[in-house]
């Protein structure tokens, strides 16, 4: 089988407060929507910004970071891949698609006192879902490596 690619990666603002959920077996569930902007030439000349709404699930740990630290108006990057599913509408018998990016990683990028509400920024891009810092670095100075320690 020829190897295939799905992944989305996005950089936008989140358009209302995450709805948080969780399921029967105690997974939480993160389900919340970001806006992305194209300038777009015009044939009059002019420029406008056309904006796509993405709806977004996030799940477990990453979730929980949805939770606590994203806010309305928050301007994120986010790491996914696209999902849709389908149903069968009761009322009509139509067939309803919904398609949605699963979250597998995400970076806050907005500060404390950006978006809608208070609060609504994280401690730093990366350190909220427990990325390795340049601080976390092991420190080899007191273990005295020079120029000639290094192989080439």
């Amino acid at each position: 089988m020829a190897k295939s690619v799905n992944k989305v990666i996005l950089l936008g603002n989140v358009g209302k407060d995450p709805e948080i959920r969780s399921t029967a077996g105690g997974m939480t569930v993160a389900n919340f929507s970001i806006a992305t902007s194209d300038r777009i030439k015009g044939a009059d000349g002019q420029f406008t910004d056309k904006t796509e709404w993405h709806n977004l699930v996030a799940f477990q740990r990453t979730a929980e970071i949805v939770r606590d630290y994203v806010k309305k108006g928050n301007k994120l990057y986010i790491e996914g891949r696209l999902s849709t599913s389908s149903w069968d509408d009761k009322a009509t018998g139509q067939k309803k698609y919904k398609t949605e990016i699963i979250v597998s990683d995400l970076s806050l990028l907005s500060g404390r006192s950006e978006g809608a509400s208070e609060g609504g920024g994280a401690r730093s891009n990366t350190a909220a879902y427990g990325a390795t810092t340049p601080a976390a670095q092991p420190d080899y100075a007191d273990q005295g490596i020079t120029d000639d320690d290094i192989p080439f």
